[in-house]
């Protein structure tokens, strides 16, 4: 059975509530440490094709608006994408000011493009987890994972982004003695070194791990949530079974994705502000 059959028997639910879930969770994987049998990541020369495929064309997408907006910006009477854009703008640079003053200018857009960026790809959760693996079946393709936030991959890159904006603002504001010097005798002063340095390692990695792995755990949480309920619809059968089954299903994915819409916008406010507050932090020379 080719990989395109297998698609569609896991979209109908016809794999087994196992093989559904692990079909959906596998990304489509390319390169010589892919493993050709479940299509996993066994080293460091793997790509997942469908994150980079649909976080560059969420990207691209939202250049292409923002391009089209500043073209069509006016100083009279705005029109009703213009002012809700200004809104956005507005709240972001209210979050800087907030929790950056005097801020750089570059982080402004910075702020604006992670929001805009990582709601755009966590928005991708809300579309109906068959469709575009299915799809894509239709044209060979095996795997799609269709939502970039659910893959360790998109997280860890940019909060190790994030981490090495850190880094850089540290050794601007402290200089690299300045920087050495807060590893060596913070926060318990010059009589505990060592502590000192593991506890402020501890400190500065966790940074880009939490936030990494708290947009990932809750982008994931929320597809698998999706896909459970998906699977209820699998469960009735014609007659009396499926009266009860298929209005429940469509009450429970209403309400899950009427949660999710929330959901997914806080948790690119909570990147983008961390982000903000992290590089405030490392930006101050006394800390």
């Amino acid at each position: 059975m080719s990989q395109a059959d297998d698609t569609a028997e896991s979209s109908s639910g016809g794999g087994g509530t196992v093989e559904y879930i692990q079909h959906h969770l596998t990304n489509l994987c390319a390169g010589p440490d892919c493993d050709p049998v479940t299509h996993k990541a066994v080293g460091f020369w793997a790509f997942h094709l469908d994150t980079i495929f649909f976080s560059v064309l969420l990207g691209a997408l939202m250049l292409f608006v923002s391009a089209r907006l500043v073209a069509r910006m006016t100083d009279g009477v705005p029109g009703g994408f213009q002012n809700f854009v200004e809104s956005i703008l507005d709240f972001v640079q209210g979050q800087i000011k907030d929790g950056f003053p005097n801020a750089p200018d570059v982080i402004a857009p910075m702020a604006l493009t992670i929001f805009v960026w990582v709601w755009l790809m966590n928005f991708m959760d809300l579309i109906p987890v068959d469709l575009l693996p299915l799809i894509a079946s239709w044209f060979g393709i095996g795997y799609l994972k269709v939502v970039p936030t659910t893959d360790l991959s998109t997280t860890f890159a940019m909060s190790f982004t994030v981490f090495l904006l850190i880094i850089f603002y540290n050794l601007k504001s402290k200089g690299p003695v300045g920087y050495l010097k807060m590893f060596l005798f913070h926060p318990f002063g010059k009589f505990l070194v060592p502590v000192n340095i593991i506890m402020t390692a501890i400190e500065e990695l966790a940074k880009p791990l939490s936030l990494g792995l708290r947009l990932f755990g809750n982008m994931f949480a929320g597809e698998l949530v999706f896909l459970l309920i998906a699977l209820l619809g699998g469960a009735a059968t014609l007659g009396v079974g499926l009266l009860i089954w298929f209005p429940l299903q469509v009450v429970l994915d209403l309400a899950w994705l009427l949660f999710h819409i929330l959901v997914i916008t806080l948790q690119a406010f909570i990147f983008m502000v961390l982000t903000i507050v992290y590089l405030s932090m490392a930006h101050t020379a006394d800390h």
